[in-house]
Parts: structure tokens; C-alpha cells; sequence
């Protein structure tokens, strides 16, 4: 892999990184293509995320996915907290 970037987050609560963590792992586990493959990991109060690519194409590619699926998540727990 020719490229990589490191990726830490640093979430507001311990829960709020557990729940983004748990969704977006299986996403790691079997990557939707081979130009790249992401790893995530909790570290201190941080979400880690560490995407390793064969180019810069597929490097951005991957992270605008991930960071997308953040705010999707962000996006749903603050729609539940509004109902709750």
C-alpha cells in the first residue's frame, strides 16, 4: 500500500465511541474493495482510524466513506436524543 493516513477522533463520551465503533467495524472486517483497507481502534477517549490504500484515489475514497458513516451515526444518535 502506497498510501495512509491516520485518522483520531476524539469522541465527547465513552458511549458515543463504543456505538460508533461497534457500527463501523464490520466495515473493516470485509472492506467493499481492494484498493484499501481500513483499521479501527480505541485508544484513550479516541476512535483510531487508520486507512492504508494503493493510491491517493482510493486512500480518499475510503476515508470520505468513513468519515460519511460517522456523521451518519452522529446524525442518528442526536435524532434519538431529540425523541428521548
Amino acid at each position: 500500500m502506497k498510501a495512509n493516513a491516520v485518522i483520531r477522533l476524539k469522541l465527547p463520551s465513552k458511549k458515543e465511541l463504543e456505538i460508533v465503533y461497534e457500527a463501523l467495524v464490520p466495515e473493516t472486517v470485509k472492506p467493499a474493495t481492494t484498493r484499501s483497507k481500513a483499521e479501527l481502534k480505541i485508544e484513550d477517549a479516541s476512535l483510531v482510524l487508520t486507512v492504508k490504500a494503493k493510491d491517493t484515489v482510493a486512500l480518499r475514497a475510503a476515508l470520505n466513506a468513513y468519515l460519511r458513516w460517522i456523521s451518519a451515526v452522529f446524525s442518528v444518535l442526536s435524532a434519538l436524543e431529540k425523541l428521548g
